[in-house]
């Protein structure tokens, strides 16, 4: 597993725009399927955004496709999620996700804190 460490949440205004970022520990990064998923109050836990550890193929979820994009620096054992044109019901909390060698990140195996993302409206 890999340790991860979510930064780059806070308040925004809709159609505003925010990057968060995902630092991970260990030599294995690149070995990684990432991935965002994110938790609304009340709601379940849903998948965001996903990054393959082979070729980094990007995936999303069909309410942010067009609108957010995941990218990767295996050198910097980092995953940045860009939000853009952001809405009220992005509100969330924000989970950085990984997977071992995974061809999609439908379980996850380690995961950060959250960081929150407010979008005001």
């Amino acid at each position: 597993q890999v340790q991860l460490v979510e930064s780059g949440g806070g308040l925004v205004q809709a159609g505003g725009s925010l990057r968060l970022s995902c630092t991970a520990s260990g030599r294995t990064f690149s070995s990684y399927t990432m991935g965002w998923f994110r938790q609304a109050p009340g709601k379940e836990r849903e998948f965001v955004a996903g990054i393959l550890w082979i070729g980094s193929s990007t995936y999303y979820s069909d309410s942010v496709k067009g609108r957010f994009t995941i990218s990767r620096d295996n050198a910097k054992n980092t995953v940045w999620l860009q939000m853009n044109s952001l809405k009220p019901e992005d509100t969330a909390v924000y989970y950085c996700a990984a997977r071992f060698r995974a061809p999609k990140l439908t379980s996850p195996d380690s995961w950060g804190q959250g960081t929150q993302v407010t979008v005001s409206s």
